[in-house]
């Protein structure tokens, strides 16, 4: 069996993050998490529930004052301010820390991304707020801070958007929605090849990256691309319907998957470590389906 770990976990109550929770729980650890309180805990008093503002430094670390944990997991970190003073509360009190990461630490240019593509050890140190950067840029930098700054082993996760029947930021539910409501949608390049990962399996993963000896940066992404034009015929197959597609600039009706370029990732580097990944095509048709059941 496999030693009872103690485990926090900082953005835990929603989409991916809860399965992670779950999946831990499921294995008898014993998980902390922290929220700022907004959204109800699911887990009832199967967690410890830490309520504080990680902004508020002086509260976050007077929270955690005296703990220790084996491993810790930072989904919701996306400046390196934030990062440095994650470093500054948690550095000597964690035997390990799971960064999640984003597929927007690489460039959209049409090519294949490794983990090569981005060196967070290498990469030039600009300290600032969420809002002082682009997404991608706060999420390198943060990752630069991490590698650089935690005195114990990291491991950044990239993630490319992740769907699931789930997912509050609606954005494979807008295309499923914008085909059965016959509205438009906006794209700029329907040949773009895309990467994805299902909630669970990204729960699967960040679990096995604090849970193994791993570290480092790795990509994590079901096996296999779908460029937009099939994603929207497998839209239309699920709905009946026929799409309306407009290669647009507007921002109303602009997919949010709408990307210049082919914008995936390889994922050699964890398969090799032991990883297997789930293949793109045997799960998204059927939940696209099943996203299809609700606006039907």
């Amino acid at each position: 069996g496999i030693s009872m770990k103690k485990v926090l976990v900082l953005g835990g109550t929603r989409f991916f993050g809860r399965k992670l929770v779950e999946l831990l729980l499921a294995d008898g650890h014993d998980v902390t998490i922290v929220t700022r309180g907004k959204l109800a805990n699911p887990f009832g008093d199967k967690v410890k529930h830490v309520i504080v503002n990680r902004r508020d430094t002086e509260a976050f670390s007077k929270a955690v004052e005296g703990e220790y944990y084996d491993i810790i997991y930072d989904n919701i970190c996306y400046s390196p301010n934030e990062a440095k003073a994650f470093c500054d509360i948690f550095n000597g009190k964690m035997g390990k820390l799971v960064f999640t990461s984003t597929l927007s630490t690489y460039a959209a240019d049409g090519n294949a991304k490794s983990e090569a593509d981005f060196d967070p050890y290498t990469y030039s140190i600009q300290m600032g707020d969420t809002e002082d950067f682009t997404y991608g840029e706060g999420k390198r930098q943060a990752e630069a801070v991490f590698f650089k700054y935690a005195t114990c082993p990291v491991v950044a996760v990239r993630f490319p958007i992740v769907m699931g029947i789930d997912d509050y930021t609606k954005r494979l539910h807008f295309h499923v929605k914008h085909v059965v409501n016959e509205e438009a949608i906006g794209f700029f390049y329907m040949d773009a090849e895309m990467s994805f990962i299902l909630a669970e399996e990204a729960g699967q993963f960040l679990k096995w990256a604090g849970l193994t000896d791993v570290e480092g940066p790795f990509n994590a992404t079901a096996q296999g691309t779908v460029s937009l034009k099939d994603l929207m015929a497998l839209v239309e197959k699920a709905t009946s319907k026929q799409a309306k597609i407009v290669l647009v600039e507007n921002d109303e009706i602009r997919s949010p998957y709408a990307v210049p370029a082919s914008w995936y990732m390889t994922t050699e580097k964890a398969e090799q470590a032991g990883f297997v990944f789930s293949k793109l095509n045997d799960w998204l048709p059927g939940l696209i389906g099943e996203i299809a059941n609700q606006y039907n």
